[in-house]
This record gives C-alpha cells, sequence and structure tokens, in this order.
C-alpha cells in the first residue's frame, strides 16, 4: 500500500500482535519501513508470530497483560533499552464474550471493562508518560468495535469501547500540544481468529446484515490503520473511522 520506507526509523508498538486483526496491522507496518514490537498474553502466539513477521523487517515481542501495570512498566523498559525511543501505539488488545444483558455476570462485566477500558488507557498513559509527551511527538490509534448503534448481546464491550471512543477524542485535544495525534477505528465483523470466541448460531447470516454482503479481512483494517498512523493522516486527530462494509447502517451485528 505505501512505500517501503515511509515508517523508516519510525518504532511501533501492536498490542494484542500475535494474531488476527492486530498482525495483521503489524505486518503492514513492517512492510512500510518500521521496527515493530508485539506484546500479549500468550508467550507461544507471540513467538510464533515474532518469528514469521521477522522476515519482513525488525520484530520483537514481550508478553503483557494490559490489565497490569507492572507487566506494562516491564514492557516500557523493554522498548527503551531495545529501541530508545516510540513513536505509534497501537492499542488492539482486547476481547469480549456474548451475553445478553439480564444474564451477565457482575465477574464477566468486570473482566472485559478492565480489559478493554481499563487496559487500553493503562497503556496509553504509560506509553505516553515515558515516550511521546518527553519527545513531543507521538502517534496512537485505539481499535474499538462497531458501537455505532450499541451492542446488543455484548453491553460490557459495548460500555468498555464507547469509553475508548470517547477517549479517543479527549486524548487527541488535551495532547494536541505535544504533538500527539489519537484515532481510532471500529471494525465490523471481520473474518479473523477472533469469531473463534461466538457460537456458530450466533455467526449465521451475518453476511446479509452487510451491505456489501460479506465479512471484512484483517487486511482491510490493517490498510486503515496503516494510514492513519502514517504521515498522510498528519491532520486527523480525534477521530473515529469504521470499517464495516456499511453495517452500521444496515441490519443487526448478531442474532439474539
Amino acid at each position: 500500500m505505501f512505500q517501503a520506507n515511509v515508517f523508516d526509523q519510525k518504532v511501533a508498538l501492536v498490542t494484542g500482535g500475535g494474531s488476527g486483526i492486530g498482525y495483521a496491522i503489524a505486518e503492514q507496518l513492517l512492510r512500510a519501513g518500521a521496527r515493530v514490537f508485539i506484546a500479549g498474553r500468550k508467550e507461544e502466539k507471540l513467538k510464533k508470530a515474532q518469528e514469521s513477521l521477522s522476515q519482513l523487517g525488525q520484530c520483537a515481542y514481550q508478553v503483557c497483560d494490559i490489565r497490569d501495570s507492572e507487566q506494562i512498566g516491564q514492557l516500557v523498559a523493554f522498548i527503551k533499552e531495545t529501541a530508545g525511543r516510540l513513536d505509534i501505539l497501537v492499542n488492539n488488545a482486547g476481547g469480549q464474550f456474548p451475553s445478553l444483558a439480564e444474564d451477565m455476570a457482575e465477574k464477566g462485566w468486570n473482566a472485559v471493562i478492565n480489559n478493554n477500558l481499563n487496559g487500553t488507557w493503562y497503556m496509553t498513559q504509560a506509553m505516553a508518560k515515558a515516550f511521546f509527551i518527553p519527545q513531543k511527538q507521538g502517534t496512537i490509534l485505539n481499535i474499538i468495535v462497531n458501537i455505532y448503534r450499541g451492542v446488543p448481546g455484548m453491553a460490557h464491550t459495548g460500555a468498555a469501547r464507547a469509553g475508548v471512543d470517547n477517549l479517543t477524542k479527549t486524548l487527541a485535544v488535551e495532547w494536541s500540544k505535544y504533538n500527539i495525534r489519537v484515532n481510532a477505528v471500529a471494525p465490523g465483523i471481520i473474518q479473523s481468529s477472533g469469531l473463534e470466541n461466538y457460537p456458530p448460531e450466533m455467526l449465521d447470516g451475518l453476511a446479509e446484515t452487510i451491505p456489501m454482503k460479506r465479512l471484512g479481512t484483517t487486511d482491510e483494517v490493517a490498510w486503515l490503520c496503516a494510514f492513519l498512523v502514517s504521515p498522510f493522516a498528519a491532520y486527523i486527530t480525534g477521530e473515529t473511522m469504521y470499517v464495516d462494509g456499511g453495517q452500521r447502517l444496515f441490519g443487526q451485528q448478531f442474532q439474539l
């Protein structure tokens, strides 16, 4: 999509970079010349991804639970020691499970809020304070979900992702004085490893609820992400862009 040197001398961190959308984003950044760190909770998955991604450029991994401030601090130290700087943060790590609101347990609600909202904030603040604010430069991209008309069947992640959407707007204004851009991407139904977490009956007929009559691909999300963190989007901040084939405007996301 871009010339090989668009991200020359740039260092990027992609959380949840071991698979799915995160892996595709890391791949696009590497192809365009960035040095990339990937982080996640499962070392086996990260190691396998790193071995594959390293064929495209400099790629390293670090095990990190974004809900754990101590582990985030260790990740900061690793990046400082290894690369000395960070230019791009892609907050892709997160997760959810289907549940009707009346059936949702307190533990399940807290787990998703803590992961998708709190974890995103912990990572964002830590990387900004360690790198972006001192450097007076940085780019943050938050990967959320299609929250345009709510997220029936997953109220916990709808609330968490809406919080990240608002955080994106707030930080874009607050941190503009540091030359930090903050945007978000909201994927629709993407054909990726993430769909394995949902029962097959919940996915039946999904393509028919999308005007384009198909699911999206991880590359289609990653191409937009690469653009938003690139110099070509230098005057874009505080935006949430949807990659959903028009689904937010038409039809129901899941069968309840």
